[in-house]
């Protein structure tokens, strides 16, 4: 099968690579000198713009950093859209609105491709392994029309509903983990002001009832800032999502918006004081939609 990739960094490239492994072609787009170095380097064929590397594919992959670029790469008459051949399908796996999905699909229906909301959950190691988690939105017809495509990569492929809910999923799941990182460090705190060192706690909890994944990460990494440090970029980016769409949806975050909102997540995994205008006023920090 002919495929198009659009953003095959650091997430993006080991599914690249699984899918050439399975005997797929691979025709890729990257912006950045030297992720477009190494991937010649090894032999993949790098195009110069969404339309060539899109025209020809059965199917085509994005896997970009934000929403605004999701709609650059993909709407618009030089979008991927535009390009792609009737009957194709894009997949779509970057962290967006909701919103999003829904004009992808819009756009599509009018030139007879097809669009799949996948958004993931897992890190390079995963998609290496073949245990990526994807939550997929649109038509359940065209997902089993690709899901031994994305079979490749990814266990277990969840079908979710209407296109727009692999995103909605997606980002409960990351304001769950954030929290859950959040309440690890407020753990780690407890345990402290008991005697208990951060290494022991972590290395104690996660053998009982109070282990998480999250925990699990945090206590991989040795401590809290290890994992800050890592993913604090990462986080703050998925949490201000989260916040935007349920502003915009009028829902309450609740007990979860009040340790997203919390110093100890602020301060200690989302590290907002390198970034000042993405810490919620603090009135009534609890509802997005205040």
């Amino acid at each position: 099968m002919r495929l198009g990739f659009i953003g095959a960094g650091r997430m993006g490239r080991p599914i690249v690579d699984r899918l050439r492994a399975a005997g797929h072609d691979v025709t890729v787009l990257v912006r950045r000198p030297e992720s477009r170095a190494s991937a010649e380097a090894d032999g993949l064929i790098c195009a110069a713009t969404v339309a060539e590397t899109v025209r020809d594919a059965d199917a085509v992959f994005v896997a970009v950093l934000t929403d605004e670029q999701v709609r650059s790469v993909c709407l618009g008459p030089d979008g991927a859209l535009a390009a792609m051949r009737p009957g194709a399908t894009l997949i779509q796996h970057t962290t967006s609105d909701p919103a999003t999905a829904r004009l992808l699909v819009e756009a599509a229906a009018e030139r007879g491709t097809r669009v799949l909301d996948a958004a993931l959950s897992g890190g390079p190691n995963d998609i290496t392994e073949g245990r990526l988690t994807l939550w997929v939105g649109g038509d359940e017809t065209v997902l089993e029309d690709v899901r031994p495509l994305l079979a490749t990569y990814a266990s277990p492929i969840l079908w979710v509903g209407a296109a727009g809910n692999g995103q909605r999923v997606k980002l409960v799941n990351n304001a769950l983990f954030v929290a859950q990182v959040g309440l690890a460090v407020d753990a780690v705190r407890l345990a402290g002001s008991l005697g208990i060192d951060e290494r022991a706690i972590l290395g104690a909890l996660q053998h009982g009832s109070g282990a998480s994944r999250a925990l699990g990460i945090v206590a991989g990494g040795g401590s809290v800032d290890a994992v800050a440090d890592r993913l604090s970029v990462l986080m703050l980016k998925d949490v201000t999502v989260v916040r935007e769409v349920a502003r915009n949806a009028g829902a309450d975050l609740g007990i979860i918006g009040t340790v997203l909102s919390s110093d100890a997540v602020e301060e200690k995994v989302l590290r907002t004081a390198d970034a000042p205008n993405s810490r919620p006023d603090n009135q009534d920090t609890r509802r997005a939609a205040s």
